[in-house]
């Protein structure tokens, strides 16, 4: 592990904008990918930036998930860092303590609320601290198809799919704003989120197709 004064804009990893120091593979195709580092020992691959960095590592641990049924910290860092090259323990322990997770806990790369600190947890380890702006971390993960959610139901009818919601359901005025009806509302917190648009999306659909059977054929 890094020391604490590391600065970690001069590591190895964040030069490649590889974070995850993913070793370099003829085999994988990353998007972004640029090639391997070059000089002596030369062995970890280069991206065009950090977001595409970020997005790899992210997909390999979702791939440790989904292929060898990898859930909890403890299995996936021993696969990521296997003891025949790395004090694991030691990787696992920093990683669980950074995330706030118990190392013995399964958890659900899928989701963005046990994904985001897990890739964060593993760039300070491997960087020596953690360079990277929120904005440039979320960017990765929704490269790799994990969304941040919708902090507001205004946030959520913001979204591709919660405007397609809305407008589908005539909550959005002939200017695309959204009706007073939900703009009341949008303050309501994050578990609300699309879910809610959705929601109201699919009440007016059930409400449209009963008027459509009482009328007469």
């Amino acid at each position: 592990m890094a020391k604490a004064s590391t600065d970690p804009t001069r590591s190895r990893g964040f030069r490649n904008r590889n974070p995850g120091n993913i070793d370099w593979s003829a085999t994988n195709k990353w998007q972004g990918q640029l090639g391997k580092e070059s000089g002596p020992g030369a062995r970890f691959a280069v991206f065009s930036s950090h977001e595409y960095g970020i997005r790899a590592l992210a997909l390999l641990l979702t791939t440790y998930q989904d292929r060898y049924g990898l859930r909890s910290i403890k299995q996936l860092i021993n696969r990521w860092a296997p003891p025949v090259e790395n004090v694991t323990s030691a990787y696992v322990s920093h990683v669980a303590a950074l995330t706030g997770r118990d190392q013995d806990v399964n958890l659900d790369l899928h989701r963005y609320a046990d994904l985001r600190p897990l890739v964060e947890a593993i760039i300070t380890h491997e960087l020596g601290g953690q360079p990277y702006s929120a904005a440039v971390i979320d960017e990765g993960l929704r490269l790799a198809g994990v969304k941040k959610p919708a902090a507001t139901l205004a946030a959520a009818a913001g979204t591709t799919e919660g405007k397609a919601a809305l407008s589908w359901a005539g909550l959005v005025t002939a200017a695309g704003a959204a009706v007073p009806a939900v703009e009341a509302v949008s303050g309501l917190p994050q578990w609300v989120g699309v879910a809610l648009v959705v929601s109201v999306a699919a009440v007016v659909l059930a409400v449209v197709l009963t008027r459509r059977q009482d009328l007469p054929a």
